[in-house]
């Protein structure tokens, strides 16, 4: 079964080559942008200024083949690529929180984006989440590089 989706915008970042985003663990995504939502989507937009954060689906639309292995710059072996945030993936898929600082239009201003400039948006969805900060694992990342000091 194959799925066609169309995106519903692209992001405007101050990313415009996959080395000037920070990358690995304890990286600070604190970079600002902006959503740009066509405007036959716009509508899809009312209400969304109430929440402080949003995940933002998106393509990895330079990303070219995939592997099923994939070795993080912070590793120090590969690990399946499940398990890591590789843009080389079977479907180039990405998935971003950001916080929302403001709405004019069809435009959102946000903080945090780790996208390239032009980076194709698929969906928003409000930020929601009720696991607490002491519940989450985060895998190989905690064995390799020691508990988190967030």
């Amino acid at each position: 079964m194959e799925f066609c989706m169309k995106p519903i915008g692209y992001v405007e970042s101050p990313y415009t080559s996959e080395e000037q985003i920070p990358k690995g663990r304890g990286a600070k995504h604190e970079a600002e942008g902006t959503l740009v939502v066509h405007p036959e989507f716009a509508e899809g937009l009312q209400d969304i200024e109430g929440f402080s954060h949003l995940f933002v689906i998106w393509v990895f639309h330079r990303s070219q083949g995939f592997s099923l292995l994939s070795h993080p710059p912070t590793a120090d072996r590969p690990h399946g690529v499940f398990a890591t945030r590789s843009p080389r993936r079977p479907n180039p898929i990405g998935l971003t929180v950001v916080e929302l600082l403001g709405r004019e239009g069809n435009r959102l201003r946000v903080r945090g984006v780790d996208m390239l400039d032009g980076t194709p948006i698929l969906d928003i969805k409000p930020y929601l989440s009720s696991i607490p900060e002491e519940k989450l694992r985060r895998g190989w990342m905690d064995q390799e590089q020691g508990p988190s000091k967030a």
